[in-house]
């Protein structure tokens, strides 16, 4: 079946978008030029832009792209939790697919630095995050913790911190942490035990 333009459009625009992933990965955000981007993403330059304004914001959309995606699975993993004590259970499982040199967590590291100096970008990392925050305030009220605001928001920075913190210190797995994380959404009815079975 024959492609439609707004089709081959869209194709060439995601190829665009994991190029530019890439590419911020392996080199670094200021050094992304037009024509890494279209020679990773096997296209003619001009047609960077075409579908962009500039290569700033093609690496814009493509950064807050993925990190839009992964605060949605970070919600949909407290949206299954049970209790507090689970849902930041869930949530530091999760991160432990992340080493910190990995492709996501690098993308996470030249995007914070890239908005130290760009507004533009700064504003929109600034909605992803207000929104996470926001979502997981409402489930921590949800489930009678005291503060969800503020207990999120310490949440959030302590899930960032040790995405950053792990190529430093090998010891940082979500074992090692959980129970002072856990203690920070406890309630009256939380138990805040650790129930690790060392007798293995």
């Amino acid at each position: 079946m024959t492609q439609t333009a707004a089709e081959r459009g869209r194709q060439v625009r995601a190829r665009l978008r994991a190029a530019a992933v890439e590419l911020i990965v392996e080199r670094g955000w200021a050094a992304v030029s037009t024509r890494l981007v279209a020679d990773r993403a096997g296209v003619a330059p001009g047609l960077v832009h075409y579908h962009y304004a500039s290569v700033r914001a093609l690496l814009i959309e493509a950064a807050t792209g993925t990190m839009t995606d992964l605060a949605g699975e970070l919600d949909a993993l407290l949206t299954g939790a049970v209790s507090p004590e689970a849902g930041v259970r869930a949530l530091l499982a999760a991160l432990d697919g992340y080493s910190g040199t990995d492709p996501t967590s690098l993308l996470f590291v030249e995007a914070y630095l890239a908005a130290a100096r760009d507004a533009e970008l700064r504003q929109v990392l600034t909605g992803i995050l207000d929104g996470l925050r926001g979502r997981i305030a409402d489930w921590l009220a949800g489930h009678g913790v005291a503060d969800p605001p503020g207990s999120a928001a310490v949440l959030a920075a302590a899930l960032d911190g040790l995405m950053l913190h792990r190529p430093l210190s090998s010891d940082l797995a979500s074992d090692a942490v959980a129970g002072p994380l856990i203690r920070l959404v406890a309630t009256d009815t939380t138990d805040t035990t650790d129930t690790t079975d060392t007798t293995a």
